[in-house]
Order: structure tokens, then C-alpha cells, then sequence
């Protein structure tokens, strides 16, 4: 039985779709909870009870299926539809995710938006204070009742003139000029073969201080091609890809040269094979599994072909397989000889192999003693220098089993043991050409990259050093997984985060590991207090088992081509080519992220200050605002809208890889902004309050202060506003550097975007200011007028060289601003966070309980007719065993990701193949872990009907004792190995299945589909 809604963690089969989208069992559910909800919101708007909505859902899901339709209507019960409805709005409300960037705004915009709040509540009052004061106390006039329309005029005006300061004061334009960076980074970041899919992990990678990379396919090309092979004292190489030196096939004895062949064809997925090139020339395609390619091309080049093997052996025929897995780190299939006798061969990680070797084949083919003391020289002399220079080890072994009795399958450890080794060959995965420079650029823009990988320690570290991971003479370590494990330990088994945090500072390589102690690492490192700043990890992964550390990651990567479809849904990022140099420009993506938004505050923040003070100041001195209402709303329209647009979509260069991270606390303007910010206030404010006071004398034109209520636009106050918005428009050409940097208009061809604004945006001043009007507030200005105007906008630019001149060590005044949230309100606000997860996570649940409930009604249902129509069936004859429930049925892979749980044991050292992760899952409810009824005793011991296939399921409460020989206290052992194996055997998709035949028919009778 496959549930919707899952996931399969292990194994390969075959699937037919019956049904799809809205026609699905989910599609279904689905339609009638959005009819019911669409239904409901309509009877709330009109003010009915909500029951009628229930029974409209009822009509209309009768009418969509009849079955299922009674099954789905809203439960009354006490659990059910009055707590769904209660519940429905809470979770209709959008939990809010901040990044560390929308933090820093967020709080950066709340003190700016309180400050404009006082600036234009203070101008009110000081407005109708100063014209009450001026008019009734002064002057001595009486309020009389014709002139209260002229009155309440002016109050009118006061007060929109403290809106309009409120209005360019808000950064209303940050959170546009956020989402507009961020969707254009992602769209660009597409053609670098970047796939966002969290929108926050685009800016959050430009402070990554860390990367937790695979090795295969990430860091090496993962084509894997046979360079090595051992075959007992023959040891060919070749030096190249292109200069090879195969071994003749006639110096290998036949016997051993068909083992062989028949090892590596059969004891691979038939899905991997070797495909004819495109191109006339160029290399072979490898469809499937690259290792298992490898092998195959090594077939080939033996002069052998694999195809005939697989025709005479083909899939069906394959009595068991135990698939390859993290844990066993090995794959092995089980074949019936034609003298009744099996074969079982084998592959899988030299070392760890060469330990279930009891013998080895000779010169003749025939098998002689296999000695630990021969292991240990074989591992001296062959294996480890192949790992020295980079290959993967792989050893080919076999086994013959006798009928006489059938073995216990289920028995693994039992079964893959005193096997005969054939071959150990060394598999090369060259590294990508482009991937020692990517490094470089990471280590000269501050981020650390380790290599976690499951490959042999010496090959690891050979692949480090061609990657410029490590370096000779550095301070580092490489470390295996279990040496990792011993370390971070103390002696009851339980991770300690100050045995992590003496480790991972200089930890480069962490080999032979398991995704546990990848998750373990990268909690370790996100968790350490070690350093001044939180480090920010990214990590990479391709395998369903590397979920946790993807999601437990600030950014995780998973693998576009090689990656399975679990690490995709848990990461963050999605590599199309499987690069690592895509990986850098996601990099260069978020910190232009960064720049981008710090670009837009440099700028509207300088527009915010001059505005304000220029309004507050000319409406307290001339009870006016030189800037009119809608001249500020057009200014609030350049500065927010325009400049984000312009600035938020700068493309990244090379020099931003040239910095260390910005930090998670670190301020969000800095020094050097600021000084930028007021400086170039200063000489904004100084050319304002001059042609506000003597401008009328400087071009010789009435004076537009204390004009009358509805006096004509003046030249005097059109000029001020002209002037204003040119040195923004200027000014918007200095905001492209923030660091310090004299050309400003570097790169600025490249943004064809930034021109066009720039350029639209003059266009439209000149459409306002010669043509606006009344509207505007504007006079038309001559030629000359409009030269000066340029002429200071310009000076912009002049005045711009002066401030990057002016050192900033030398200015203690400056002060930073836009700092990251403190550690106690960071970690209250996390907590927040957890506890609206909690509450989410609760509610979910208890959704899926109602539609599992109704699921699980309907299967039993469905059994009760099946149970009913076997007993009739089974009159007269023993009845097999019963199953009361359908949890007896189905085994739960489990994808748990846990922080809280670490007990994961020890890696063993005589074979990592019989560990067992029990512990991991010993924080299970314990109803998960409830053991099923024993079973009945089994009758007389049968015969298998046909030879089956078995792809074992991952470590899970109710199938460990399947995967794993070893027992635990803590482990529950299914009937089905409670029992001998001829009570019940496995289908080839893992599932129990009745022995006897009738019985095997009726098991089919029936399909069943929920929804979790």
C-alpha cells in the first residue's frame, strides 16, 4: 500500500497513475474544502448561519461522488467540524518569516516612520499655533462667522502640510525596493542555474560564512570512469582518460573474468546503462547511476557487453536485492543458479567490504583464504593509494548459498558475510575545471567550504587538496565519522556542543559520514557561540537522508539533476547544473541583495532628511512649505518607487567577492553611508535655504514667501523645486557606490534600467514644470533658470568626490545605524517564532487527524467486506493469520527532523554495515512503538510460489529488525520476522503477502487511497 502524501525514501519499482489533480482521492478532498469555504464566506457576508454551508457542501459533494461525499462532509463531533471551523481562521492568517535583512529594515523603517510622525505633528501644531498667535492675539482679530470657510482653509492646509511631511518621511519604498530586488535577483539567478524557491534565502546566502558541500557531481564532474583494477596480483592502471591501459582480458583467468562481468551486470539497477554519444566522437552517454556507469564502461572495456547477461538474467528473475544505503553502504542481489543453488553478489566501499571477505580468488579462479592479516596488506598496498590519488575504491565480491535449507533473507548480516572477493578497482571522478577557482573566490570573500562526503578519508582529502579545500601546511583536519562522532561524545553517547565547537573551526574534510553527522555538524556550527558573529551555513545535498541538514541549514542546496525530489522540497535553493561554482554566484546574488536595498537607503534616507527639514523649517518661517503637497508626493514618487527600481537592480560584480560578510548584527548603514547621507544633506539643505531666502534677489523674480492663501505659482518656489528634485536625480548617480568609491558611474551601461529612469525621470520634471501649472504649483522657468538649476544638480557630483575625500576614521561623530536585532530580543523573537510554529504544527495535526480518521473509516470499511468474504472462503480450511487494523498492514517510512535528539550510537569499528540508528527514534509517541499482536503459530513450512525481489525500506519502528540482524530494547520486531519466513513472504515492493495462493488473489481484490 502506497499512501498519498508520502514520500518513497528507498528502492525502484514500477508505478502506473490511475488519477490525477482534481480527480484524485487529495484532488477531491480538496475541492470540496475550498467549495466549502468559498460557500461559507458567502453565507458570513450575508449574515446566515453557518450551517446552511454544511449542507451545500453535503449537495455538492454528492453531486462530484457519492461515496466519498458522505466521507468528507465537516465532522460534528467534538473533535471535528466546530473546531475545524474555529480553527480555520487562525490558520488562514500568513505566518510572517523575516529574514536577517527584513529584520534590519523593519526596524530601521519604525524609527524613521516615529521620527516623521513627531517632525510633521510638530509642524502642525507649530503651524496653527503661529497663525492663531499671529492672527487673533497679534493682529487682535475676532473669530467672526463669515470668515470661518477662509479659517478652516488654512487649517486645512496646515494640516496637509504635516501629512505630506509624514508621507516623504515614511520609507513606504522599502519593503517595494525589498521584493522588486529580490524577484529580479531571482530571475537572473535562473540563467546562473540558481532556482530560488524561499524568496529570504536569495539575500540570506550573500552572509553565508560557511558551505557544507558533497563531493560527487557537486565538486567532481560525476562521471565516473574505472582507472584502476585489482585483480589478486595483477594491478593495471592507466594515467589518463584518454591514455588507458586496459588489461587484456586473455592474461585474466575465464573463470574470474566471468564473475566478474556477471557481478557488475547483474548487481546494478537495470535502469543504469551505457548509451551510444550524440556527437560522432564524443563520449558515451551515462544514463543512471554514475558509479554504477563506471562499472558497466568497465564491462565494456573488457571487450564484454553486459546487455546479454541482463537478457539471460533479466529483472524478474532477481530473487532478492538489499539496495544500497547509507547505513550498509553496499548493494547485493540474490540469483537462483540453474542447479537450484543461489548466488549472491556483492558491492560496495572497499574497506567496508574487504571485512565480510573470507576468501579471495587466485591466479586460477578458484578461491583461496582471505587472512585479516591479507585485508590489512591488500588495504596498505592497493587500497589506500588509490584513495592518495582520488579514486573510489569499490570491491566486487560473491558468495554461493545452498538451498539445503533456504537461508533466512531477512537475515542481512547473516546472508552478506564469508563472501569472496573478486575485484577492488578505483573509480576516478575528475574535478570540475571551474570548481579550485569558485573555492577561491569563497575563501577570499570570507566563507569557509568543507567537504562532507561518504567517501574513503584518503580520497577525500586527495579530491580536497586538487579542489584548494586544504592546502599544505595549513592548520586543518580531516576527520572520519566515526573519529567525529568519539570527539563531539561524552561517555553516555550524547553530543556536547563544546567538543563540537573544538572541532569544526578547523574541521575541512568529514569523511566516511552518515547525513546524521551532517546535520549534527551544521547544528554544531549554526549553534556555536564560539565566534563573535552567528555563523550563517549552507549546505548541499542530493539524498533523501540529507533532508534534516538541508532544512536545518540557513540555506540549503539541493541537487537539480542528481537530487531527489525529498531534498528538493527541503531546500532552499535548487542547483539546475549541480555546480559548485553556481553556488558562488548565489553568493554574489545575495550580497548584491544586500548592496542593492543599502544603495536605496543611502539615497531616499538623504531625500527623507532634506525634505523634512526644509518643510518643517520653511512652514515654521514663512508659515509655507516651499515644497507644495503634490511637489512631494512627485519627490515621494522619484525617491520610492523610481529609486527602487533603479537602484534594486544593479547587476553583481566580481568585487563584491572581494569582502568579508556583512554579519547578522552588523549595521545596515554604515560609516561611510552616513557620512554620504550627511554630506550630501548638507549641501542639498545649504542650496535650498539659500534660494529660498535670496534666490528671489539672485534671478532678479518676485518673491513666492508669504504669499497669499490662493496666489499664482511663483518662479521663486518652482526654481527650489526644480533645483530639489535635479540634485536627487544627481545624487541617485552617487547612491550606485557605498563603500567609498570615486567612479560612480562604473558599470552604469550595464543597468539599462537605471538610464531609462534616470532619463524618464528628467523628462517628465521638464512635462511638470514647464506645463504643470496650477496643478503642479509651478511657473514656467527660461533657459537660464534652467541652466543654474543643472548647473547645482551637477555640482551633485562635484560635491560627491569632496566627501569621498574626507576620511571616514577621521568623523567620531558618525554613527552607524540600522543595527540587527539584540541577542535577547533576537532570541525572544525566535521563540515567538517556535511557539506560532507549535501552534501551527497543532492545528495541522489535528486537520490530518479529521481526514485521516475519515480514511481510516473508509479502508476498514473496505476490510470488514474483504474479512468477510475470506471467512466464507476459508470454511472448512485454517484460517491465516487475522489483522484487525490496518497499521498491521504497512510499515511508516519515517523523514523525522529532530534538534532536540541526538542519540545516535557510536559508529562500530569492525563493520559500519551492522549499525543500527535505533536510538534515533526512541523519542517516537509511544503509540508509534506499540509492538503489534504476536503472531499465530505458523503452520507447516511452504515453498515460495516464484522467486521474488526485495528493495528493503529505511530504519523505521516497524521494519528495523528487517534491515538490521541486531537487536535492541528499544527496537519492535514485525510479525513477519517474528515468524519463520514461510508464514508470510515479501512482495517485491517490500509488503507482506500471504503464502497461499488464494490468499495472494484476494490480498489484490482491493486498492486503497487516503490522504495524510
Amino acid at each position: 500500500m502506497l499512501l498519498s502524501g508520502t514520500h518513497v525514501m528507498e528502492g525502484s519499482g514500477r508505478m502506473l497513475v490511475t488519477a490525477v489533480g482534481v480527480n484524485s482521492q487529495t484532488g477531491i478532498i480538496f475541492t470540496l474544502l475550498g467549495a466549502g469555504e468559498m460557500e461559507e464566506d458567502a453565507k458570513e457576508k450575508k449574515g446566515k448561519q453557518p450551517d446552511g454551508t454544511v449542507e451545500n457542501n453535503q449537495n455538492k459533494a454528492k453531486k462530484q461522488d457519492g461515496g466519498v461525499a458522505m466521507e468528507m462532509q465537516p465532522l460534528k463531533s467534538a473533535e471535528g467540524g466546530e473546531v475545524e471551523d474555529r480553527e480555520r481562521k487562525k490558520t488562514n492568517v500568513p505566518k510572517k518569516e523575516k529574514s536577517v535583512l527584513q529584520g534590519k529594515l523593519t526596524k530601521l523603517a519604525v524609527q524613521i516612520g516615529k521620527a516623521g510622525l513627531v517632525m510633521s505633528a510638530i509642524t502642525v501644531i507649530i503651524l496653527v499655533l503661529y497663525f492663531v498667535i499671529n492672527t487673533f492675539v497679534v493682529k487682535g482679530r475676532s473669530w467672526l462667522a463669515e470668515c470661518t470657510p477662509i479659517y478652516v482653509q488654512y487649517f486645512v492646509k496646515f494640516f496637509i502640510i504635516g501629512v505630506t511631511v509624514l508621507v516623504v518621511a515614511v520609507p513606504e519604498g522599502l519593503p517595494l525596493a525589498v521584493t522588486i530586488s529580490l524577484a529580479y535577483s531571482v530571475k537572473k539567478m535562473m540563467k546562473d542555474n540558481n532556482l530560488v524557491r524561499h524568496l529570504d534565502a536569495c539575500e540570506t546566502m550573500g552572509n553565508a560564512t560557511a558551505i557544507c558541500s558533497d563531493k560527487t557531481g557537486t565538486l567532481t564532474t560525476n562521471r565516473m570512469t574505472v582507472v584502476q583494477a585489482y585483480i589478486v596480483i595483477f594491478f593495471f592502471f592507466k594515467v589518463t582518460v584518454h591514455h588507458r591501459v586496459i588489461p587484456d582480458p586473455g592474461l585474466v583467468n575465464p573463470r574470474t573474468l566471468d564473475l566478474l562481468v556477471h557481478a557488475i551486470a547483474i548487481n546494478s539497477a537495470y535502469t543504469s546503462k551505457i548509451l551510444p554519444p550524440d556527437v560522432e566522437g564524443g563520449l558515451a552517454k551515462q544514463v543512471g547511476n554514475k558509479t554504477e556507469c563506471g562499472l558497466l564502461g568497465f564491462v565494456l572495456d573488457l571487450q564484454h557487453d553486459y546487455a546479454p547477461v541482463r537478457e539471460q538474467i533479466p529483472e524478474e528473475k532477481l530473487y532478492k536485492v538489499y539496495t544500497f544505503n547509507s547505513v550498509r553502504k553496499s548493494m547485493s542481489t540474490v540469483i537462483r543458479l540453474p542447479d537450484g543453488t543461489f548466488r549472491l553478489y556483492s558491492k560496495g566501499a572497499s574497506e567496508i567490504m574487504l571485512k565480510k571477505c573470507s576468501y579471495i580468488l587466485d591466479a586460477n579462479g578458484e578461491p583461496r583464504s582471505f587472512r585479516p592479516r591479507d585485508r590489512d596488506e591488500m588495504v596498505k598496498q592497493v587500497i589506500e593509494p588509490m584513495a592518495c590519488e582520488g579514486l573510489r575504491t569499490i570491491c566486487i565480491a560473491y558468495r554461493d548459498l545452498s538451498p539445503n535449507p533456504e537461508p533466512d533473507w531477512e537475515n542481512e548480516a547473516e546472508i552478506v558475510t564469508e563472501l569472496t572477493c573478486i575485484s577492488v578497482v578505483g573509480i576516478e571522478d575528475p574535478v570540475r575545471p571551474e570548481v579550485p577557482e569558485a573555492i577561491r573566490k569563497c575563501q577570499r570573500a570570507g566563507i569557509t567550504v568543507r567537504m562532507v562526503t561518504g567517501d574513503n578519508i584518503n580520497t577525500a582529502r586527495a579530491i580536497a587538496a586538487k579542489c584548494g579545500i586544504i592546502h599544505p601546511g595549513d592548520d586543518f583536519i580531516c576527520l572520519e565519522g566515526k573519529e567525529f562522532n568519539r570527539r563531539i561524545r561524552n561517555e553516555k553517547g550524547e553530543i556536547e556542543q563544546e567538543r563540537i565547537d573544538r572541532i569544526w573551526p578547523k574541521l575541512r574534510v568529514l569523511a566516511r559520514s552518515s547525513p546524521t553527522d551532517k546535520h549534527t555538524l551544521v547544528k554544531g556550527i549554526i549553534d556555536s557561540s564560539v565566534v563573535e558573529q552567528r555563523q550563517v551555513v549552507a549546505v548541499t545535498g542530493d539524498g533523501t537522508n540529507d533532508g534534516p541538514a538541508l532544512k536545518k541549514a540557513d540555506v540549503g542546496f539541493a541537487m537539480g539533476i542528481a537530487g531527489t525530489d525529498v531534498a528538493k522540497e527541503a531546500s532552499d535553493i535548487i542547483l539546475t547544473d549541480d555546480n559548485f561554482s553556481s553556488i558562488v554566484k548565489a553568493v554574489m546574488w545575495g550580497r548584491n541583495v544586500y548592496d542593492s536595498i543599502s544603495k536605496f537607503l543611502q539615497f531616499q534616507l538623504t531625500v527623507n532628511v532634506v525634505a523634512v527639514i526644509v518643510a518643517f523649517t520653511g512652514a515654521c518661517i514663512t508659515q509655507d512649505s516651499p515644497l507644495k503637497a503634490v511637489q512631494m508626493l512627485w519627490v515621494n514618487l522619484i525617491m520610492d518607487t523610481f529609486a527602487s527600481l533603479a537602484l534594486a537592480t544593479e547587476p553583481p560584480t566580481e568585487a563584491l567577492l572581494l569582502r568579508k560578510p556583512y554579519g547578522r548584527n552588523n549595521p545596515l548603514i554604515s560609516l561611510t553611508m552616513m557620512k554620504n547621507i550627511l554630506g550630501h544633506g548638507v549641501y542639498q539643505l545649504i542650496i535650498i535655504f539659500t534660494l529660498l531666502f535670496i534666490g528671489e534677489r539672485m534671478f532678479n523674480i518676485d518673491s513666492g514667501r508669504n504669499a497669499p492663501l490662493h496666489s499664482p505659482p511663483s518662479e521663486h518656489y518652482t526654481i527650489i523645486f526644480n533645483t530639489f528634485v535635479l540634485m536627487q536625480l544627481f545624487n541617485e548617480i552617487n547612491a550606485r557606490k557605498i563603500h567609498g568609491e570615486r567612479n560612480v558611474f562604473d558599470g552604469i551601461f550595464s543597468n539599462p534600467i537605471f538610464c531609462s529612469i534616470v532619463l524618464g525621470t528628467f523628462a517628465v520634471q521638464i512635462v511638470i514644470v514647464q506645463w504643470g501649472g496650477k496643478p503642479f504649483s509651478c511657473a514656467p522657468l527660461n533657459m537660464e533658470q534652467w541652466l543654474w538649476c543643472l548647473f547645482v544638480g551637477v555640482g551633485e557630483l562635484l560635491w560627491g568626490q569632496v566627501i569621498a575625500t574626507v576620511p571616514t576614521e577621521r568623523l567620531p561623530c558618525l554613527k552607524e545605524a540600522g543595527l540587527g536585532l539584540e541577542p535577547g530580543e533576537e532570541e525572544g523573537e525566535e521563540l515567538a517564532e517556535d511557539e506560532e510554529e507549535i501552534d501551527c504544527a497543532e492545528r495541522e495535526l489535528r486537520r490530518g487527524q479529521i481526514l485521516w480518521f475519515r480514511g481510516l473509516n473508509r479502508i476498514q470499511t473496505q476490510m470488514r467486506v474483504v474479512k468477510a468474504f475470506r471467512s466464507s472462503l476459508y470454511e472448512g480450511r485454517e484460517k491465516p493469520e487475522s489483522r484487525n487494523s490496518i497499521h498491521n498492514f504497512m510499515a511508516h517510512p519515517e523523514f523525522l527532523i529532530n534538534d532536540l535528539i541526538h542519540n545516535i550510537p557510536l559508529i562500530d569499528d569492525t563493520d559500519v554495515d551492522d549499525e543500527s540508528e535505533l536510538s534515533r527514534y526512541q523519542h517516537l509517541h509511544p503509540a508509534l512503538r506499540k509492538p503489534p499482536p504476536p503472531p499465530t503459530q505458523p503452520p507447516a513450512r511452504t515453498r515460495p510460489m516464484r522467486p521474488y525481489r526485495q528493495y528493503s525500506l529505511p530504519v523505521t519502528p516497524c521494519n528495523r529488525n528487517n534491515n538490521n540482524n541486531s537487536s535492541s530494547s528499544g527496537s519492535v520486531t514485525p510479525p513477519s520476522s517474528q515468524s519463520p519466513p514461510h508464514k508470510h513472504h515479501r512482495t517485491r515492493h517490500g509488503r507482506d503477502r500471504p503464502a497461499n495462493p488464494a490468499t495472494s488473489n484476494l490480498f489484490h481484490l482491493y486498492c486503497v487511497e487516503t490522504s495524510l
